[in-house]
């Protein structure tokens, strides 16, 4: 079965096409923590995420950083520089060991115009993209610290039987990279919500017990 088959952005592509696709790709594997786009970078390549996970984010000339996204094996990055050949607007680190599949900006094009669905597709998946991050906006300018935590912990949990359980290992530091806040602060609500009994930390993940309190 073509690993492209199993990508929702190709759905709709026959086997022939993907063959085609395939066969102008090239796999890339990137180690834990290795850093897979630099900001700023210009470069017009698809990332398909064959096996691993990936954060995304931005940072500042001190090296302050904020967490866009985590995106697994099945989900892609590098879209924006197909259409506007402008540099990379943020930073892509695999958090897991990462094998990828790489498609550049000729092929898609091709693929575009032989196939308007992919097209489709992905419009489709930057519209959610575009929702998401409008969110986060909203978050981070109407709620506070204790609001934008709380919200983070329940988008980034899974339910299993009664619980909700992060589905990746989150340190302080990194909750407070996606929240904009200290990681002192961060540390504050985690340690006051866990004597509340409310979560409780196993091997870095979060598991949340009960409904979190509206306010802190």
């Amino acid at each position: 079965m073509s690993l492209l088959s199993q990508i929702p952005l190709f759905s709709g592509f026959d086997a022939e096409q993907l063959q085609h696709l395939e066969k102008h790709a090239v796999f890339r594997c990137f180690q834990k923590n290795s850093i897979v786009i630099t900001e700023g970078d210009h470069s017009d390549s698809l990332y398909i995420i064959v096996s691993g996970r990936v954060r995304v984010f931005c940072s500042d000339e001190n090296g302050k950083e904020v967490t866009l996204n985590d995106l697994k094996a099945g989900e892609y990055f590098g879209e924006l520089a197909l259409f506007d050949d402008k540099e990379r607007s943020a930073s892509v680190m695999a958090t897991e060991p990462c094998r990828f599949l790489m498609l550049n900006k000729s092929s898609l094009l091709e693929a575009f115009r032989q196939t308007p669905d992919l097209a489709y597709n992905l419009i489709i998946h930057l519209t959610q993209r575009v929702r998401a991050l409008t969110n986060n906006v909203k978050n981070l300018a109407l709620m506070d610290v204790y609001g934008r935590v709380a919200s983070t912990l329940l988008q980034l949990s899974e339910r299993k039987g009664d619980r909700l359980i992060t589905e990746i290992p989150l340190t302080q530091q990194e909750i407070a990279n996606r929240v904009g806040a200290s990681r002192e602060m961060v540390s504050r609500i985690m340690k006051d919500l866990e004597i509340g009994g409310y979560i409780k930390v196993e091997k870095k993940k979060i598991v949340i017990n009960d409904a979190l309190p509206a306010h802190y």
